[in-house]
């Protein structure tokens, strides 16, 4: 069957798989606008199974927009410790900032664009979910969905090239009059059963509806341009004086992770002829990047500057590093 001769019936069928299939997520069993806000902000560039101790966390912490609207920067940070993606976080506090201030409440998927840390995807997912607005969401699960429902062979340059040319789609299957249900029923399908690789085609409740299964070309959609991985090897300095390990302060005006803790480089601290001995080998990936660090312990005297600080071990719990820094620095200690 092709899918947009047949959007009533597609539509009945995802509908009824995601009445009993879901998974019970926190927002869905406690649903409301700003767990909707958070959960949404967490889930960008963070899986669902990675994010979920952080989200319950963070509820405990921070309830509702009030409390988030008036707690320190240092402590949202530090609850948002180890997702990475900081400017997520500072979005986050400063939408509930502004939305307390906000009269009257933003209510349309317009609205919630103009609130810090929110672009199409996230206002139309916010405005369908928690609002009723008949807005479809279009992420990487809802493309990949698509483009193998029609077996749309276009090579995109990228995912922003992908999610631009399938919003007619998404737009021309949605449910309009549960918007919000039909948008979690795809991302839930893109996220459980359509995968990425190795899609459970056997399990589909849309397969009917799938022109790329029929061909055998789903593991091919979507074709979408990835960037070149990108090597890079980085130095690390580990000292430790006196119950004092010697950590580097990013700046304020840094982005992503202004005001975190880190081991400093190397090259900051000791000279090139300076007695040292390697650690430990640690890595890591960011986006393409595929990140090799190398930590060494200098045995001379450090250089200090005004971007490196002595913190106490005791207190190195208190602090917000990175995550990757944060197990390393852990596992260094314990020896």
């Amino acid at each position: 069957m092709d899918l947009l001769s047949h959007t009533i019936t597609f539509r009945h069928a995802l509908a009824q798989w995601y009445a009993t299939a879901q998974r019970p997520l926190p927002w869905r069993t406690q649903p409301s606008l700003y767990r909707t806000v958070v959960s949404e902000l967490m889930a960008q560039q963070t899986q669902i199974k990675t994010m979920l101790p952080y989200f319950e966390r963070w509820m405990q912490r921070f309830p509702d927009f009030a409390a988030l609207a008036e707690a320190p920067a240092e402590d949202v940070l530090k609850h948002w410790e180890g997702l990475g993606y900081y400017s997520r976080a500072r979005n986050l506090h400063k939408l509930a900032k502004e939305y307390v201030a906000l009269e009257p409440k933003p209510r349309s998927r317009e609205d919630w664009q103009q609130l810090p840390g929110i672009g199409p995807y996230t206002s139309a997912a916010i405005s369908s979910i928690a609002l009723g607005e008949p807005a479809a969401v279009v992420d990487g699960n809802v493309v990949r969905i698509l483009a193998r429902l029609t077996d749309d062979a276009r090579v995109f340059k990228n995912n922003g090239e992908a999610v631009k040319a399938f919003t007619p789609t998404a737009e021309a299957v949605l449910d309009q009059g549960n918007a919000g249900e039909h948008n979690q029923a795809m991302m839930e399908l893109g996220a459980t059963v359509c995968l990425k690789h190795k899609p459970l085609c056997t399990v589909c409740p849309v397969l009917a509806y799938c022109a790329a299964s029929r061909k055998g070309s789903q593991e091919a959609r979507p074709k979408i341009e990835r960037k070149a991985t990108v090597k890079v090897e980085v130095e690390r300095a580990w000292v430790l004086q006196a119950g004092k390990l010697l950590l580097h302060r990013i700046a304020e005006d840094s982005g992503q992770l202004a005001g975190q803790y880190e081991l400093p480089r190397l090259e900051t601290v000791a000279s090139p002829r300076s007695a040292k001995q390697l650690l430990a080998s640690k890595s890591r990936s960011i986006t393409h990047r595929r990140i090799k660090e190398h930590i060494y312990q200098v045995k001379a005297k450090p250089r200090i500057d005004a971007s490196l600080e002595w913190v106490r071990v005791e207190d190195i719990e208190r602090i917000t590093l990175s995550g990757p820094h944060r197990r390393w620095i852990g596992e260094l200690l314990a020896r």
